[in-house]
């Protein structure tokens, strides 16, 4: 009776769950002391809870399939995609600019020798990541709700003093990599619509950057990046096309290098073109196995290559000089349908790449004012905007698209990119338990620590002396003369001259 009772009163399936947990703790009381039947009850509940919780998930990604595959990514393909779309922005631009500087021939083999020493210090990069991330999982320590930092791999490996110099170069390279796209957007936009000047268009294009704020983490880049490194491609792809089109202009010249200011200028302006390492660290954290992330970011920069090389030895085989006053390579095409185009899809690109220097900021002004856990998207966006008002301060004052470019190579990303990493990973492993206990052993190419050792000690020399010391120099001089020219606050840099009155009147129709 009491079992057609529980069937009538429960129904079938809570009657078999009714019956199931009867039995099993009837057996258990049977074998097990009362204290070791309440910790096995206790662990039981937790499993079935946790089971539970798990189908859950999986039916609410079954259910919202559409979105995480546009909006939560951590593929080996999400990554290459974030590194390549991060690579190039604004500075297909400017690479022309560059070439203009220092010939046909030292655009192109700095270009292939930067592409490459880049990839090499994202190749130790991700070495010291995984150590770090190794290291503090063996301690038991959880980074689910964290995202592991470059100052703080630095931190981990090698103390407080090489955090602090992590930090200051990386945020300090994050910042005016920030206030670069500003100026591109607003440098940019002037091509379609000159009846605002480009300050006016810093100051709109700053309060839409600033939406970025809402975008929690680089796993919400998916499309994004995606998207971005199609528009680069159409634009590169534009540049060589039109170039080739136009033609060379009446007496071309080509005529470059001329001068030791401009030749080293040109150089860090490459230097920074393969820096994008500043968020090496966040791409590796946000994919699902970081382990795969060794050779992602040289084939991205291969592909890269594809982009830049066509399109700057087009535009200075077409305007040879002309493009020593103009650092921005729209300047000089004809507007058309296509350029209006690729103007629009560079600005996209250039919201999405400022999203992508923004994001370790936010990150590490979160963690300084304790916001880092909340899990309210709101919350945290509010908390992020200080972030974005000295970015858009700083656009304002220092305009100059091309030779900003180049200071931050030669001041930042020299430091943040290459020598840090280069000397973090021979201090990491200067002891023989540390490179026999290490968690990535060198690479196929290069089986010896002593090789690396060597490689790395060139790549501090070379970019210590000519990256920083040669270009550090050329880039500042040339930017000091910059200001000088145009001034602080400059309200329209490399703009068009105004149309005297005079000729003004002429074109106006007579009646």
């Amino acid at each position: 009776m009491l079992l057609l009772g529980c069937i009538f009163e429960f129904g079938s399936e809570e009657f078999l769950a009714f019956d199931f947990w009867g039995v099993l703790f009837w057996k258990l009381e049977k074998m097990l002391p009362q204290k070791q039947v309440e910790e096995a009850i206790v662990s039981t509940f937790n499993e079935t809870e946790h089971e539970g919780k798990e189908e859950e998930k999986e039916e609410e990604e079954s259910i919202f399939s559409v979105k995480s595959f546009l909006w939560h990514g951590g593929s080996s393909w999400d990554a290459w995609f974030s590194c390549a779309s991060n690579q190039v922005a604004q500075v297909l631009l400017t690479l022309p600019y560059s070439f203009s500087q220092l010939g046909m021939l030292s655009g192109v083999l700095f270009q292939l020798f930067y592409g490459i020493l880049g990839s090499w210090t994202a190749y130790l990069i991700s070495d010291l990541y995984i150590e770090y991330r190794s290291r503090k999982e063996k301690e038991g320590v959880s980074f689910k709700n964290h995202v592991i930092q470059w100052f703080e791999v630095l931190d981990g490996l090698l103390g407080p003093f090489w955090k602090a110099v992590g930090l200051a170069f990386n945020c300090t390279f994050l910042l005016f990599g920030s206030v670069i796209q500003l100026i591109a957007c607003a440098s940019n936009i002037y091509y379609i619509n000159d009846r605002l000047d480009k300050r006016t268009w810093t100051y709109i294009f700053g309060a839409c950057c600033a939406t970025t704020v809402f975008i929690p983490s680089f796993h919400n880049y998916r499309i994004w990046s995606f998207l971005g490194l199609g528009m680069t491609t159409y634009t590169a792809w534009y540049l060589t096309i039109a170039a080739l089109i136009h033609g060379q202009v009446e007496d071309v010249q080509h005529s470059g290098p001329t001068k030791l200011v401009l030749y080293f200028t040109g150089a860090t302006n490459i230097l920074y073109t393969f820096g994008g390492h500043a968020v090496t660290v966040e791409i590796m954290h946000a994919m699902w196995k970081p382990q795969k992330f060794k050779y992602i970011y040289l084939l991205a920069t291969l592909y890269v290559f594809t982009l830049t090389l066509p399109s700057a030895s087009a535009m200075y085989w077409a305007f040879g000089d002309k493009l020593l006053n103009h650092s921005n390579a729209f300047s000089l095409l004809p507007k058309t349908r296509w350029r209006d185009a690729a103007v629009i899809l560079m600005l996209i690109h250039q919201f999405i790449t400022f999203g992508f220097a923004c994001t370790p900021l936010y990150f590490v002004w979160e963690k300084v004012i304790g916001m880092h856990d909340t899990r309210s998207i709101y919350l945290r966006a509010l908390a992020r905007l200080p972030v974005v008002i000295p970015i858009w301060f700083l656009a304002i004052i220092f305009p100059f698209f091309g030779p900003i470019n180049s200071a931050v190579g030669a001041l930042l990303v020299s430091f943040t990119v290459y020598v840090i990493p280069a000397l973090a990973h021979m201090l990491t492993y200067r002891k023989a338990t540390a490179r026999l206990n290490a968690a990535a052993k060198p690479p196929f190419f290069m089986r010896s620590w002593t090789a690396m050792y060597a490689l790395n000690i060139f790549v501090v020399g070379w970019v210590f002396v000519i990256g920083f010391g040669f270009g550090g120099w050329a880039s500042m001089t040339n930017f000091v003369r910059q200001v000088d020219t145009f001034g602080l606050f400059a309200k329209c840099y490399q703009c068009k001259p105004p149309m005297p009155t005079n000729q003004t009147s002429s074109l106006l129709p007579h009646h």
